[in-house]
């Protein structure tokens, strides 16, 4: 038995779904797909494929064999290619996965870069906040804020995200500005539905000593920007990564609050599974990325960050002016 071929055959049955499908794309016989993968079946000594009159499904041994193939497979396409003069040039078609926010504003303008530079490289490109199986739905490369790759993927760190706690100066105006994390409790704070503990926030003051504290709001939504949108009407506190926040806060339009205490700060890693032979492509978009974003340009500066609100002054401000005047 040619292996080769069989594993072939049996992965462009998977993909297609049917040994009818297979054949199509192979241009040979049903009946020769269908001997092939019942000898590839015999050959291991276990079955592959669950047969019925409507469908094909993976067998637990069949799943981790189809895995193991497209490994195999793509190992040797980077082999061959490690072996020609064309070994570094990226080409074809890239499936990426990133958060929508970070995307748009950031991830947008580095891939029109990218593929200025190689323009024999095509982007397949889903922008989406919840978390993304690579290996199981296709993607070659993440983009992903916080937390540790899992065991399965390779994680580059290209940059980190700090968290900010802010409101608009409307709402500053009618329920005053905490003064200590303890404060949030009695405020209208808005969730971020995908945190790791979406009603606890963290925060560390100068002595770097931590302040948990259990947050409530009225709203949880699940991606950063309608948060951000929603502090900026007025609606209550929000806790984002200053990649979302960072333009609001600069304009004045979100008011960074409890300055001196610090919320955690995140990082952000180009994400791909794990090969023994990494594609050109996935290669040298992970390299562009960490140089690209080696200086942050979402990163607000301490003399933004720490900016006092305008057109709405703490309660604590009120109380000082109040004792003043009765004295």
């Amino acid at each position: 038995m040619d292996r080769f071929h069989a594993i072939t055959t049996f992965i462009k049955v998977v993909e297609a779904g049917s040994f009818v499908g297979a054949a199509e794309r192979l241009a040979v016989s049903v009946s020769s797909v269908s001997r092939v993968v019942a000898d590839l079946e015999a050959h291991l000594g276990t079955r592959l494929l669950n047969r019925t009159t409507r469908r094909l499904s993976l067998t637990e041994a069949g799943r981790r064999f189809h895995e193991h193939g497209v490994q195999l497979l793509a190992d040797l396409d980077e082999a061959e290619a490690s072996a020609s003069a064309e070994a570094m040039v990226p080409r074809g078609t890239l499936r990426v996965t990133c958060g929508t926010t970070f995307g748009n504003a950031h991830l947008a303008t580095a891939i029109a870069a990218f593929m200025a530079k190689y323009p024999e490289v095509r982007f397949d490109v889903e922008l989406s906040d919840r978390m993304s199986d690579l290996v199981d739905e296709g993607f070659d490369v993440a983009v992903r804020i916080g937390g540790s790759p899992a065991s399965n993927l390779v994680g580059r760190r290209v940059g980190s995200t700090a968290l900010v706690c802010c409101a608009a100066p409307s709402y500053l105006a009618v329920h005053g500005e905490p003064g200590v994390p303890d404060d949030l409790a009695q405020h209208r704070c808005l969730l971020y539905q995908y945190a790791a503990q979406r009603d606890v926030w963290t925060f560390t003051d100068a002595k770097g000593e931590t302040a948990r504290v259990r947050v409530s709001g009225p709203l949880v939504a699940d991606n950063g920007s309608f948060l951000a949108a929603l502090a900026r009407e007025g609606a209550g506190i929000a806790c984002e990564p200053d990649f979302v926040v960072g333009p609001d806060v600069r304009a004045g339009r979100l008011v960074p609050i409890l300055r001196t205490f610090q919320p955690p700060s995140a990082p952000i890693h180009v994400v791909y599974p794990s090969r023994r032979h990494l594609s050109a492509k996935v290669r040298v978009f992970a390299q562009f990325l960490v140089e690209r974003f080696a200086v942050p340009e979402w990163v607000l500066g301490n003399d933004v960050a720490r900016r006092p609100p305008r057109g709405a002054r703490s309660d604590a401000v009120r109380r000082s002016t109040g004792r003043h005047k009765q004295g």
